[in-house]
């Protein structure tokens, strides 16, 4: 009956004209946008309506919410959905929105020393329905295509993996043989980044990504959409891999004159 229900509520969503406020919103702060074809633009702007009708948003910090804030948020996030024929997030409940860089606690280890405290972030995902955004990193990745950097990307990347069970790195794919080509390259690759800096060597993925499994995902994915020429020249499996998943060319597509 639930499944029904949300189909029925659905399909009087695309039924409405997509507004064209929220329209221009994504034209400005969803620059990926450009890039895409029309059917996928259409299938963004669909998602995107379902994402802010189903989803709850909460400004923390004395923020107020805008459509503004809504749309970016909800746009960002649903490029990954693009073509994959998958749900909007259904784990997710809600999207805590801070005006700017928050504290929270935070711990680590030092040896036998456990240490705690708090330290400031840009974002968070929680496979519990969260995830947590400061908006002003989100509103200058959003506007600045090809920075690198995009939070929005990078912890909805995280939600994404969470929906399999665990953040392990390995989102839920559509194949044995998906699973094995992903744990072979995806294993390479952040074994070489993780021995590149221990060797004191650059590397071109964000060193971040060597924190862990799920963390190297979540950066990658970032790179894949902020750089994606960039991934497919130093990193071709990787970028192979990527593409197959998220079912985007974005190196291709950037090749391409906007419009």
């Amino acid at each position: 009956m639930f499944d029904f229900l949300k189909r029925r509520r659905r399909e009087a969503l695309r039924a409405e004209p997509f507004p064209e406020a929220w329209r221009e919103i994504l034209e400005r702060n969803v620059r990926h946008a450009a890039r895409l074809t029309p059917a996928e633009r259409e299938e963004l702007e669909q998602l995107t309506r379902v994402f802010v009708a189903e989803k709850a948003f909460e400004g923390c910090g004395g923020l107020e919410l805008t459509d503004e804030i809504r749309v970016t948020i909800a746009g960002q996030a649903c490029l990954l959905l693009l073509n994959r024929e998958t749900d909007v997030y259904p784990e997710l409940e809600i999207v805590l929105v801070y005006p700017h860089a928050y504290r929270a606690p935070a711990r680590r280890q030092d040896g036998a020393v456990v240490i705690e405290g708090d330290e400031a972030r840009l974002g968070e995902s929680w496979s519990r329905g969260m995830v947590v955004l400061a908006w002003d990193h989100v509103s200058t990745s959003a506007r600045h295509l090809g920075g690198g950097h995009n939070v929005v990307l990078h912890e909805f990347a995280h939600q994404l993996d969470a929906e399999e069970g665990d953040m392990d790195g390995v989102p839920e794919l559509d194949s044995n043989a998906h699973y094995l080509g992903w744990a072979r390259i995806f294993g390479e690759e952040f074994h070489e980044l993780t021995q590149r800096l221990h060797a004191d060597r650059r590397s071109d993925i964000d060193p971040y990504g060597a924190a862990s499994p799920a963390e190297f995902f979540a950066v990658v994915t970032e790179m894949f959409f902020e750089r994606p020429r960039a991934l497919r020249h130093g990193h071709p499996e990787l970028y192979a891999e990527l593409s197959a998943f998220y079912r985007q060319d974005p190196a291709s597509a950037a090749a391409r004159p906007r419009t």
